[in-house]
């Protein structure tokens, strides 16, 4: 060995924990919280129109009725509406305290399609509105409820469902195990081939990936350009209004645009803002998106370069995550600090670029005032539409729809397995079969919970 020369580098050196000391550690875990009491639903009383209420206080008030129509359809509607409902059901429930960087909102329809810079099709979760640090079975949960839920929906067989959701939990923990056993950066650059997928399934599951990625090929910029906007008589590009969903903003709004692209402007890549040097904006529209995000401010951006070519971003608003305001996740003291400094559209940038295997780069942020409001709003910005696909479970037949709850739980895997404790997760869960059955458990009683919710919100707002 070399002989060890003194310097500051030597001195404040601390080698990292080991692989076999990580999973050692997780494995001691189950001592304080035991894998079986995964099973456990939150103790206590409940009040869960309370907090539905609350969080549309805070939004659009004409389109809090969209809200209520879209969460009221169908009980697992409701349950992608519910996050907040959950994340606070999840802070009452045992839990261990190994914490990982989170979604936040792992349902299996926030996964899905999309194109990389390279323009090669992945697959990966796409939602992080909600997305914290926070004890690592708040995401599995959330999944592997969803699989239940989504399963039901559909008058799947039992055991179809039963099957989807065990082998997701043990995918989770061998695709978590097989991740910590190779270093960090290799990790690092782990991604979902959706297209070299399709060639190690079967048949019907075959049709359904080439279906969602012919599908997803299509849904361009471009596309979206060419069917939301016309040419107003000066020639600029405009959209079209399609109310209550599509509508123009006050001028207002339109001048304080400007001001925002230029706050979003500088922070995105310097790439990005290189190229957005060659385009101009020509239009502003709101418009209402998803489920549990409808009321919240989201806008399109229509900006066009000088021979007329479309680029659309799409500007949403963000508020708390919900694993922090109703889940009273702990966050580490960097990520605190990064919140107050950059607003909680920096951390749902910040959190996209460390869960996804590769990320829009469009990202960025801003914080300010438009004029229907008050109180200072922070967003995020993306483009919209740049090959943006998924998986429509209510149309999968058994085997597909049982090979997307493993895909999903194998993206959820890669995700949690960028974060220091993911060695410790792994060590916890081991094979995952103890866990599966715990987690399994809690899922068919949070799926009654659940509907039970979806029940009285019915009648709480008058559409039962």
């Amino acid at each position: 060995m070399t002989p060890e020369r003194t310097s500051p580098v030597a001195d404040a050196w601390v080698a990292p924990p080991s692989l076999a000391a990580q999973l050692e550690a997780g494995r001691a875990a189950r001592d304080e919280m035991p894998r079986e009491r995964l099973a456990d639903l939150p103790a206590g009383t409940r009040d869960p129109m309370a907090i539905l209420d609350a969080q549309d206080a805070s939004r659009v008030p004409e389109l809090v009725p969209i809200r209520t129509e879209r969460m009221a359809e169908s009980p697992f509607a409701f349950y992608r509406g519910t996050a907040a409902l959950m994340a606070a059901d999840l802070a009452r429930s045992p839990g261990t305290t190994l914490s990982v960087g989170s979604c936040g909102d792992a349902h299996v329809a926030n996964f899905g399609l999309f194109a990389s810079p390279q323009r090669t099709l992945v697959f990966d979760l796409n939602d992080f509105d909600e997305s914290a640090w926070a004890p690592f079975e708040w995401d599995l949960k959330r999944l592997v409820a969803s699989i239940v839920i989504a399963g039901a929906s559909t008058s799947r067989d039992e055991k179809v469902v039963t099957d989807a959701a065990l082998r997701a939990v043990r995918t989770y923990a061998r695709s978590l195990r097989s991740g910590v056993q190779r270093s960090p950066l290799k990790r690092y650059y782990d991604h979902f081939d959706a297209v070299a997928a399709e060639r190690a399934v079967d048949a019907e599951t075959q049709a359904a990936i080439r279906a969602a990625v012919k599908d997803a090929d299509r849904r361009t910029s471009a596309r979206a350009a060419r069917k939301l906007t016309v040419r107003a008589e000066s020639g600029r590009l405009t959209f079209v209004e399609q109310p209550p969903t599509m509508t123009h903003v006050e001028p207002v709004v339109e001048r304080n645009a400007l001001t925002f692209f230029s706050a979003y402007l500088a922070s995105a890549n310097v790439d990005i803002r290189v190229l957005l040097q060659k385009y101009a904006i020509a239009d502003v529209i709101r418009r209402v998106v998803g489920v549990g995000s409808v009321g919240t401010r989201c806008y399109l951006i229509g900006l066009e370069d000088g021979d007329g070519n479309a680029l659309i971003l799409q500007a949403k608003e963000a508020g708390p995550s919900v694993l922090i305001q109703y889940g009273g996740a702990d966050q580490p003291s960097g990520v605190s600090r990064y919140i107050e400094r950059f607003r909680d559209g920096g951390r749902v940038v910040a959190m996209q670029r460390v869960l996804q295997a590769v990320s829009d780069p469009f990202l960025g942020h801003l914080s300010g005032v438009p004029s229907d409001i008050e109180a200072e709003r922070s967003f995020y910005v993306r483009q919209f539409h740049d090959k943006k696909g998924g998986f429509d479970t209510d149309t999968l037949e058994d085997g597909s729809f049982v090979w997307y709850a493993q895909a999903c739980a194998a993206t959820l895997a890669r995700a949690h397995g960028q974060s220091p404790t993911a060695a410790m997760v792994s060590g916890y869960l081991g094979g995952g079969r103890v866990a599966g059955e715990a987690i399994l458990e809690w899922s068919h009683a949070y799926a009654a919970l659940s509907h039970a919710d979806w029940e009285l919100f019915r009648r709480h707002r008058g559409v039962a």
